[in-house]
């Protein structure tokens, strides 16, 4: 194989169908249940093999410098790893990323971004890491970085590590940027706070096509006291069906049964909101295109 690039790579969002936190560890760690779900909009990234060793961000993403991005940081991570592993250095990568998904939105575009970037430059580099490995070597970066690399709809435990498979509805989502970026640490550190939400097993969550919300964001709660436009956007969405925040926030959603309803609502939201519509996943793209060898 001599691929020295792979471009438009999808990086998609995921959404919390429900987040519950049920405990805490003796370090402070959140202990949560959760179902990630994957969605059909994401950021896109770019890479090309270099020939000097360095791992490179060739655009400006607004607020994040290069030196703390995830995706550098987890290529660095790598490259050190195939270093160990393979007694030699990688050659290097341009990254280049087309950035839509909101900073402090709860959708996990910085992971999935890192989780991307794992994936592809595993591919070009050769590096011949299984996904158990991708996963670790991203786990210390963000927590939510393994379900990206795992890449299906997945029942979430512990401080997001343990995953097991689940069918999620195929269905349609609205979701709503309210225009704020919510910071995590303010709403894990919240005094108010539900921590002790009774835990579930995998069996009761509803599978396949129930579009009734189950369970319910804990962290939804702080959020909409702390970002008022949070509490807005769910109200007004609770108009059209189960509205809740996913992940620590900011953005909002609803699922709906087709495109068509998904559309009427979009088409409905205030204008000082951003809204969009997105089809429910069922594996990664990204995965599905490397196990093929179709890039």
């Amino acid at each position: 194989m001599n691929t020295r690039s792979l471009h438009d790579c999808p990086a998609p969002a995921k959404l919390n169908l429900f987040l519950h936190v049920v405990g805490r560890r003796a370090d402070g760690y959140h202990l949560l249940q959760s179902v990630f779900q994957l969605i059909d909009r994401g950021d896109t990234l770019h890479f090309d093999l270099r020939d000097d060793g360095r791992i490179v961000r060739t655009n400006d993403v607004p607020g994040v410098p290069e030196e703390s991005d995830l995706i550098v940081r987890a290529l660095r991570r790598l490259a050190d790893a195939s270093q160990e592993r393979h007694g030699r250095a990688v050659p290097g990568i341009d990254v280049a990323i087309n950035k839509i998904l909101p900073m402090g939105g709860g959708l996990g575009g910085g992971s999935s971004d890192a989780a991307t970037a794992l994936m592809a430059a595993n591919y070009l580099w050769q590096g011949g890491f299984s996904d158990v490995e991708l996963m670790a070597i991203g786990l210390p970066l963000g927590a939510d970085i393994p379900f990206f690399i795992y890449g299906r709809t997945a029942f979430v435990e512990g401080v997001g590590e343990a995953m097991q498979p689940v069918e999620g509805p195929d269905c349609w989502y609205v979701v709503i940027e309210p225009g704020v970026s919510v910071p995590t640490p303010a709403i894990f550190t919240a005094e108010d706070l539900t921590r002790d939400t009774k835990p579930v097993r995998i069996a009761d969550f509803p599978e396949a096509n129930l579009l009734s919300a189950f369970g319910k964001n804990d962290l939804q709660a702080v959020a909409s006291r702390l970002f008022l436009p949070v509490a807005e956007a769910i109200e007004w969405l609770g108009q059209y069906g189960a509205a809740r925040m996913t992940g620590s926030g900011a953005c909002v959603f609803c699922a709906l049964p087709g495109e068509d309803e998904a559309d009427q609502v979009v088409g409905q939201v205030p204008g000082h909101w951003k809204a969009w519509k997105a089809r429910s996943l069922r594996q990664h793209p990204l995965k599905s295109l490397l196990q093929n060898n179709e890039l």
